[in-house]
């Protein structure tokens, strides 16, 4: 099972629609993967970034057993990692600095580059969270099977889903993403929300954190298998109780308007 994804420079998104997807570098505990300008054609590193102010051998990445670590092999500049999940908040790993563990679940990773700066980012699906059930000193900690942060835009995103199914169970129509969309752009994280941004959000949940088997490669749906996928997400998620009714007060409140007596 890997513990960090990792998405080179290229598409902000993937393309839900199949053009332009990024190719994503899986890597599980032990793995490193060096990154930078690489040699001539981008050979001899595993994440490339084409910038002539790149070295061609920048830095590291090293997956540990349910975080990674930051390796700045530069002399004089330091990188920035952001929490994409942040109100700005980030890291820096200064210059020389080796194994610079970084505790976000999504990452953006900057460096200074002679065309501005170059980024690629990493998301950390397994990140640990813990269990109130268990009890110190009990022996091996157990490991949740679906480790998800309430704190984080992809379970509003599935809290979104799963709406309808909690306020009535016999409601079986889910919100398609322009409806996800709309439902949580109220939020401030949410003012900028994107259907691309719902999209990638899905196929995160369904590919990294609940691994469900959809039989394709994240992104290469078209909307028949998108909604295929939702489907098998909402259910999950309600039937072994990740999303809970108690979570529907994370989403903005829903407005009634009162009816005016007659001659109001």
């Amino acid at each position: 099972m890997e513990t960090i994804i990792v998405q080179p420079p290229g598409p902000s998104e993937p393309d839900i629609g199949g053009g332009g997807k990024p190719e994503l570098l899986h890597m599980g505990p032990g793995d490193v993967a060096d990154f930078g300008r690489g040699l001539p054609g981008g050979g001899g590193v595993a994440i490339v970034l084409p910038d002539p102010g790149i070295s061609r051998r920048a830095g590291r990445l090293e997956a540990a057993d349910d975080y990674w670590r930051l390796s700045n092999f530069s002399r004089d500049s330091a990188y920035v990692v952001e929490n994409l999940e942040g109100a700005g908040e980030y890291i820096t790993v200064a210059p020389g600095r080796l194994g610079a563990p970084v505790p976000f679940e999504f990452s953006r990773v900057v460096l200074p580059a002679l065309n501005g700066t170059v980024d690629f980012k990493v998301f950390a699906p397994q990140h640990a969270y813990l269990d109130e059930r268990s009890a110190p000193g009990a022996g091996e900690q157990t490991v949740h099977p679906y480790a998800l942060d309430v704190t984080a835009k992809y379970f509003l995103v599935l809290v979104a889903l799963c709406e309808p199914r909690l306020r009535d169970l016999s409601d079986s129509a889910l919100p398609g993403v322009g409806d996800i969309v709309e439902r949580l752009r109220p939020l401030e994280s949410c003012r900028g929300l994107t259907r691309s941004a719902v999209n990638y959000h899905i196929d995160y949940l369904a590919f990294a954190k609940l691994r469900l088997d959809v039989g394709d490669e994240p992104g290469a749906d078209g909307n028949g298998r998108t909604g295929a996928k939702r489907a098998r997400l909402a259910s999950l998620a309600l039937r072994f109780g990740l999303v809970r009714e108690e979570h529907l007060a994370l989403l903005p409140s829903r407005r009634r308007t009162v009816p005016q007596e007659a001659g109001a």
